[in-house]
């Protein structure tokens, strides 16, 4: 895109610096080769990063699949480059190996499909492009495939009804193999997002910050300049640990979920940055998930006096979590939204055996004494968190 619709210099310079002559990008669909691809090892890695659920871009914008799609004659995973069919052993990896739910991203639209450019310059009258490829691929993934989360994605300024988004789902949802089971998001055609879909996502790195009225995910990327994988890229380009916790613990509290984009190199490897980040993330949430997974929002989403602190409710065991990113200088932790009875209300470092000691600060508010530890005495690292019992 940005080497031959926009023309962005840099790009067109480094084809030109690099490759042959009249190189085209079709000629890149046999150095995709994915030879250290294990998708075994791919599934241990997401196990390993505390996900419940892993959704992979079976096609992108410029229409390339990665199983070998009978709509995508020639260019495809199976034809060209690897010859071999990627979703479904990365399904069979995901679904053999662990209980993550397994879920794929498909553009509707393609940037220089023909068939989709005719379709355009007619303002959409015509519908060649989704009823001989588009629509025909989202029918093969789900009947072959089965996956419990669709990722639609790329409307190309057209509407639903030129996608037939609502044929497709009404398929899904009542007739598909996985309609007890499958979730959708809302990028469904112009004016969808946002307003139509099992979850909404908004926009691309969306944290509203603030509560919001229905399921809703934030689908952000540990690369800071891209979705993709970046040879070029330095170390400070990676969003860090402590950024990514921190992404975690404001989507959770105001009623999201976290999708975490992680791009992989064209021979199949998960870059180690990347693999470090997603078992990092997983070693925190070892400690701190009984305040992530299953809690809903609670009345506050983060504290009003201290900032960096964000809650949340595990309503099965009745318990307010609030999780703090800085470990107070003071030792004494202040929160304000709390509401604490004398003799009722008990507080717990998660990860660390006994009880915190507390002081009600008024009507409402909570001095809570953190004990004293070593940085290697601490439950973990990056983000800290207490539960709350009897909490009005």
């Amino acid at each position: 895109w940005y080497w031959q619709k926009e023309q962005r210099k840099p790009y067109v310079k480094f084809m030109e610096a690099n490759y042959p002559p009249g190189f085209t990008y079709e000629d890149f669909g046999p150095l995709f080769t994915a030879e250290f691809f294990d998708p075994n090892q791919w599934a241990d890695i997401l196990k390993a990063s505390g996900a419940k659920y892993v959704v992979l871009t079976s096609k992108h914008h410029e229409g390339f699949t990665l199983w070998g799609s009978k709509y995508s004659w020639a260019w495809n995973a199976v034809d060209v480059g690897p010859k071999r069919d990627l979703v479904a052993e990365l399904a069979t990896s995901v679904r053999n190996r662990t209980d993550l739910h397994f879920g794929l991203y498909h553009s509707l639209f393609e940037w220089f499909n023909p068939l989709f450019l005719e379709d355009a310059d007619n303002v959409f009258k015509t519908r060649k492009f989704p009823t001989s490829k588009s629509l025909p691929e989202l029918y093969e993934i789900v009947t072959k495939y089965q996956p419990e989360i669709i990722w639609s994605d790329g409307d190309g300024n057209a509407p639903d009804t030129y996608w037939n988004s609502t044929g497709f789902l009404a398929w899904l949802y009542n007739d598909s193999p996985v309609r007890d089971t499958v979730v959708t998001n809302d990028r469904w055609g112009v004016g969808s997002i946002c307003t139509h879909g099992g979850f909404y996502t908004c926009s691309d790195r969306y944290n509203p910050g603030h509560l919001l009225p229905h399921k809703w995910e934030n689908c952000m990327t540990i690369d800071k300049r891209s979705w993709g994988y970046r040879r070029d890229a330095h170390l400070d380009d990676y969003l860090p640990i402590e950024d990514l916790v921190k992404q975690l613990v404001e989507t959770v509290s105001c009623g999201g979920n976290l999708l975490m984009n992680i791009g992989p190199a064209h021979d199949g490897r998960i870059a180690v940055i990347l693999e470090e980040r997603l078992r990092q993330m997983g070693a925190w949430l070892r400690v701190n998930g009984e305040a992530i997974y299953g809690t809903k929002p609670w009345r506050a989403q983060n504290d009003t006096v201290t900032p960096g602190v964000w809650y949340t409710v595990s309503p099965k065991e009745g318990k307010v979590n609030a999780i703090f990113l800085n470990w107070p200088v003071s030792g004494t932790l202040e929160l304000s939204e709390p509401q604490a009875t004398l003799g009722e209300t008990q507080v717990k470092l998660i990860g660390y055996k006994e009880l915190l000691k507390w002081v009600a600060l008024g009507e409402k508010g909570i001095a809570i004494a953190l004990p004293q530890l070593t940085p290697k005495q601490l439950p973990c690292q990056w983000g800290w968190a207490l539960q709350l019992t009897d909490i009005n």
